[in-house]
């Protein structure tokens, strides 16, 4: 019975290696993000170049811009989440990464032990891709009567509530 016990909590132990294969996607499509975000502002950027041949296309370009630039600020942002979930997963489940805690230029934003740590970073990003994709809705909202002001205005005040909230959570740490 000892044998048939150690082979199998052998195998259990061992099971957690299958969280590699979500470390590797998840570090992939961060990537794969991070250039959708580059090509947005690539994007941007060739259409600036006819910015300054005619003036009357200054107004609609604006709109375009912005609302191309924060589409790769959002893209970024969840870029940011899979990749400190992947090196998270890979923090709690494979190994630690000893380059992290020896490095002493960068913040200590990658450095996770815990599962609670895990959760609290990735719902401050988390929080960050809400702000910004409402941000980028409200620049398309037509706003047309008193009713869509108010609800922009409810929108604004929750959003800053949010930010609140998790800063004064900070504070009592």
């Amino acid at each position: 019975m000892g044998l048939i016990e150690k082979i199998i909590e052998r195998l259990l132990w061992e099971s957690r290696l299958m969280i590699f294969l979500a470390v590797v996607a998840s570090i992939f499509a961060a990537f794969v993000l991070v250039l959708i975000g580059t090509f947005e502002i690539v994007y941007v950027l060739k259409g600036s170049v006819k910015l300054f041949g005619e003036k009357e296309v200054f107004e609609d370009f604006y709109k375009y811009a912005i609302k191309h630039i924060v589409t790769a600020v959002d893209i970024y942002l969840i870029a940011t989440v899979l990749l400190i979930f992947g090196i998270g997963l890979y923090e709690l489940f494979i190994s630690k990464i000893d380059y992290i805690e020896q490095e002493e230029k960068s913040s200590k934003i990658l450095e996770i032990h815990t599962l609670d740590q895990l959760k609290e970073k990735l719902a401050k990003v988390i929080l960050m891709v809400l702000i910004v994709t409402f941000f980028k809705y409200a620049i398309d909202f037509q706003y047309k009567d008193i009713k869509s002001l108010l609800f922009l205005s409810m929108g604004i005040f929750l959003v800053s509530l949010s930010i609140y909230m998790m800063h004064k959570g900070k504070d009592k740490k």
